[in-house]
Parts: C-alpha cells; structure tokens; sequence
C-alpha cells in the first residue's frame, strides 16, 4: 500500500500554481517522519532556532525563522533537502497550471464543471496520474491512499469527485468498461493539517521549488538574484528524477481529450521536465 501526500504551491498572485504528491510506501512511512524529524532537528542547530515546521515560502525568501541565513546558506540547505528526499527512494506526482489560462478557459466553458476551481483542477488531475502509473500492478481493490493538506472550502466538493468521477476522466487511465473507476484509490481522500503530518511539509516544498521553475524558465518573473534561473532548473532536474514518470503526467503523444485539458493548461516547462 502507498501514501501520496498532496500539497499545491502558488494559491496567491502567483502566475502558476503547482500541486505536488509525494508517494511513500506505508512500510517505509513511520520511518521517513522520523528521518524528517531528525532533518528538522539538523536544520535548528544551523539557524539557531527550533524549527518544528518547514514553511518554503519564508525559508526562500529568507523571513521568520531564516533571516540570519544567507542566500548561499540557504541554497546549501535546499541541496540537503533534496538530498536527504532523493535518498529515500519516494516518488513525485505533480500537476501544473498557466493560472490566466485556466481562467480564460473556464469562463468559455472549456473545462469541465466539476473541475471549476484550481484547487480541484490540479487534485484530480494528481489522483488520475496516480491510477494511470499504479493501475497495473495489483489486481486488487485499492493500492494507495491520498493525504491533501487542509482545504476545507474544497473537501465536501472533492470527495464526491473522487467518490463519482466524471465517466470522461476514465480515458486518462485506459478504463476497461469491467473496470471499477478510480480503482487503485483507497477509500476517500484525507485532509490532514502540514503542522502534524510531516510529509505535507516535503510535499509544499517540492510543489514551491517546481512552481518557480516554471515561473522562471517560462520568463514570468523575473530572477531575484543573478543565476537564480539556472540554479532552480538544477533542483527542478532533481525533483523530477524521482517523478512516478512523464507518461503518466504529461504524455507527449496520443493524448485523450481528458489528458489534453491537463497539458494544454500546464506550462511548457513542466510539461518537458
């Protein structure tokens, strides 16, 4: 069994939104919240103070907690970050979003009622690649559980999703008409809150660090210091070594109509990561 625990990156004025799954098999689970726990740990002694939570946003930015650590510093500690993930062996599921274009679609009624807000458009979209990546390899019921980060305005909504999905969303996944819908999800998903589930904090921070790659590569924002672009390619590169694979993401060819909402919607450089 498997746990894919979800959190999306870019919910403000941000030009792309990013939503990222990190997939841990459950026997390994109990370890890695430890080894996380430890990581955090390391990092307190490194800025002096007891971190119980990573929050990307302001160790990027070098806010709270990690005004005292410099640039250099802080991109030391991302490699740590990444390396101490790489290590464990998980995968990454991850979903983009051109936010202007999502909107402009939306409201020319290209995009499908049930996926009318961001939020939904990027969770459906993770569970799909999922049971496109999974669906073949037990023949049981059910093989992974999903974990998002608290979103209570988008709960009720989204475990009908789940419960009933559209009949145009099985193409993603090649549904055999004998086969139950969405059948490697178990049960319904769980919403949990980053300060007591770890892995949701691992989750944001990799959904952040794809989020400005895109913005960056696709020449949306500008670099905040010189060589930034490059260097966040560099840890964009890494993440998706461990991506569950493109195919199941973003595939190049032979795209349904459901796939081509996703990748037509996702900008370019995710979609070629």
């Amino acid at each position: 069994m498997k746990v894919c625990y979800c959190d999306e990156s870019g919910t403000g004025d941000e030009p792309i939104a990013v939503m990222a799954g990190i997939v841990v098999d459950s026997q390994r689970m109990h370890v890695t919240k430890e080894h996380w726990g430890r990581l955090l740990s390391t990092l307190s002694e490194i800025i002096g103070h007891k971190l119980t939570e990573l929050h990307t946003k302001d160790f990027y930015r070098g806010s709270g907690v990690w005004r005292d650590l410099d640039g250099s510093r802080r991109a030391e500690v991302t490699d740590i970050i990444l390396e101490w993930f790489g290590d464990r062996k998980h995968h990454v599921v991850y979903s983009a979003v051109e936010k202007q274009k999502y909107l402009e679609s939306r409201k020319k009624g290209r995009i499908p009622l049930e996926l009318d807000t961001l939020w939904r458009f990027l969770g459906f979209h993770l569970i799909l690649s999922v049971q496109r990546c999974f669906r073949k390899q037990q023949k049981r019921k059910g093989n992974t559980i999903f974990v998002f980060d608290n979103e209570e305005r988008e709960r009720t909504h989204f475990i009908d999703l789940i419960m009933s999905p559209p009949s145009w969303s099985g193409t993603y996944y090649e549904k055999r008409q004998s086969q139950q819908p969405l059948c490697e999800v178990i049960d319904v998903p769980y919403f949990g809150d980053s300060q007591d589930v770890s892995l949701i904090q691992v989750a944001d921070f990799i959904a952040f660090f794809l989020r400005r790659y895109a913005e960056l590569n696709d020449g949306l924002i500008p670099e905040k210091y010189a060589g930034e672009a490059d260097r966040v390619a560099s840890w964009a590169r890494t993440i998706a070594k461990r991506s569950i694979g493109r195919n199941h993401i973003y595939p190049k060819t032979r795209r349904c109509q459901c796939a081509e909402i996703f990748f037509s919607h996702a900008p370019a450089s995710i979609r070629e990561l």
